[in-house]
């Protein structure tokens, strides 16, 4: 074998074996923001299919985001850096919590956090099926109201994600139409109240 090909087999196998954890890394170092279309589906602990949903999913680390659910149901969950709004049009009701207290629990927060989440999960390699690598991220506190969290990368982009609660729930998320760092206005991170919402903050 010439010395050439050898150095070529070396370079593909160090290339070829990145770890979720490496994958992870240049996710949160080189990705200020991101935009993506979201395909998520819930199962229960029977495997049966409780819900099928999609939307369209915005954020800029560290701290601001934007989930807006299209169908079979409308919802809005926005992240302006000091609170965390969810509304619901069908009940015109909003929940309000703040971003410090919502991050350990909320997966849109937790993305959006970036250092913030090895203070709140312990992270670690994961092995699974498919071209992607993935991590493990467990909860330290028992309050989360979720066991784990699996994130599934290509490159520096996040293509999946799925999170197991306390019940046997299962959430998957796919993640498509990714676009890495495109310019968002910073009015997409605001949220007023409708005047005719009931407010709730927890």
């Amino acid at each position: 074998m010439s010395r050439l090909l050898l150095v070529l087999l070396c370079l593909f196998s160090q290339t070829a074996s990145a770890t979720g954890l490496e994958r992870m890394k240049e996710y949160f170092q080189n990705i200020q923001t991101a935009r993506a279309d979201f395909h998520q589906v819930v199962t229960d602990k029977q495997g049966h299919k409780t819900q099928d949903v999609t939307g369209t999913m915005q954020l800029q680390k560290p701290s601001k985001f934007r989930w807006d659910y299209h169908k079979p149901f409308v919802q809005l969950i926005v992240g302006d850096g000091e609170k965390v709004w969810l509304y619901d049009p069908e009940l015109s009701q909003v929940n309000v919590r703040s971003f410090t207290k919502t991050i350990g629990s909320t997966p849109a927060a937790l993305l959006a956090g970036g250092k913030e989440m090895e203070r709140f999960f312990v992270i670690r390699e994961a092995s699974r099926k498919g071209d992607l690598e993935w991590v493990s991220a467990t909860p330290k506190a028992n309050e989360t109201g979720f066991e784990r969290v699996f994130l599934g990368f290509k490159g520096d982009a996040l293509m999946e994600m799925e999170l197991h609660d306390s019940f046997g729930n299962r959430t998957a998320i796919e993640f498509l139409n990714v676009q890495r760092n495109p310019k968002i206005s910073q009015e997409v991170f605001k949220f007023t109240p409708p005047p005719d919402a009931d407010v709730l903050s927890q």
